[in-house]
């Protein structure tokens, strides 16, 4: 594709195109960074962006900048063809969809597919090999069905779902329009429900729903428990990256993302909004308001109230965090001048 046709086709999105410089006009094969784009190929800079230096000894064969004029006047200068936008990351996203565009598996059932007679599957929708559709399930029009995949008895598919190779899908899932599940995530599995006897634990029957709004993605090996009675639902648009676990009862609002290793307990409540950085564990029943955002690592216990930036286990407001790890190195020395005053302080 022209860099000219791409940026034409740029025009009609949301990442604001300011302008382009006119005269070259490479052919684009495809896009790649910008230390490794080779003289066909497309990148991006972000505003505030430290690599003028890359830049200077770059291949690229063209660029979407910032509104930042020390970029934009070097890549005038090695002649790169280049276009601004308002958000260059927003727009090489959107490039990428045109430079590679998805291929569609044919609208088709394989003949290795087990579904059972009782099951509903949409017009338009593709079936990969070895797939095992459940009765009662009904999956909607336009869906992909990648091979290897199960989906138990009683569960509702949207539109214009995709469920990646292996995926697995327990009685009582129901998805939204355009979910994605991908490879080896488990929806709706059991929740951790046990009761204490004098015999030992006694399985509490976790008997409830699991619910992802329309527009939910789940990454890979990652799992989503349904509770003992109830639901466990997951807000619409909600981004879910591999290997988090969230557990029986919780509740998301819409628009959340939760990073790899992210461990959500039973009950707990995640507002609209919510980022949770990796490896975050969130405690059961814990409430955390919107837009809130935890660093890596963090562990939430009580209480995160809407907006707060929270750092550090337990979970404190960041910039609290932020003294107290400068404080950290300073300790050994303070204790040690803790001890000299007090040898010195008369009994």
């Amino acid at each position: 594709m022209r860099f000219s046709s791409l940026i034409k086709v740029l025009q009609t999105g949301d990442a604001g195109l300011r302008w382009s410089q006119p005269g070259a006009d490479p052919w684009l094969s495809g896009a790649a960074s910008l230390e490794q784009a080779a003289a066909d190929q497309l990148s991006f800079l972000e505003k505030g962006n430290a690599l003028t230096a890359a830049l200077g000894e770059s291949s690229v064969g063209a660029l979407l900048l910032p509104d930042q004029q020390n970029l934009i006047d070097c890549a005038g200068e090695r002649g790169i063809a280049f276009a601004v936008f308002s958000d260059p990351r927003l727009a090489f996203a959107e490039a990428l969809d045109r430079l590679h565009p998805r291929r569609r598996p044919l609208a088709e059932l394989h003949p290795t597919a087990v579904i059972d007679e009782r099951a509903v599957v949409g017009p338009g929708s593709a079936i990969g090999p070895r797939v095992c559709i459940g009765a009662g399930s009904r999956l909607g029009a336009g869906c992909i069905v990648h091979p290897g995949v199960v989906i138990y008895d009683d569960v509702i598919v949207g539109d214009g779902c995709e469920l990646h190779a292996n995926a697995v899908l327990h009685p009582g899932s129901r998805l939204g329009r355009d979910c994605v599940v991908n490879s080896n995530a488990v929806i709706g599995s059991e929740g951790f429900g046990f009761v204490p006897t004098a015999r030992g634990w006694r399985k509490m029957p976790q008997t409830g729903l699991v619910v992802l709004e329309d527009g939910v993605e789940v990454g890979c090996g990652s799992t989503i428990d349904r509770p003992s009675v109830g639901e466990t639902r997951i807000g619409a648009g909600t981004k879910i990256d591999n290997l988090v676990q969230i557990g029986h009862g919780v509740s998301t609002g819409r628009g959340c993302a939760f990073a790899s290793q992210v461990g959500i307990a039973g009950g707990a409540k995640i507002g609209h909004g919510v980022i949770l950085a990796g490896q975050v564990g969130v405690a059961n029943r814990a409430v955390v308001g919107d837009r809130a955002i935890a660093s890596s690592k963090s562990g939430i216990h009580g209480e995160v109230a809407a907006g707060e930036v929270v750092s550090g286990y337990p979970a404190i407001p960041n910039r609290l965090w932020l003294r107290c790890s400068a404080a950290f190195n300073k300790l050994p020395d303070m204790a040690k001048t803790l001890r000299e005053l007090k040898r010195a302080t008369p009994q």
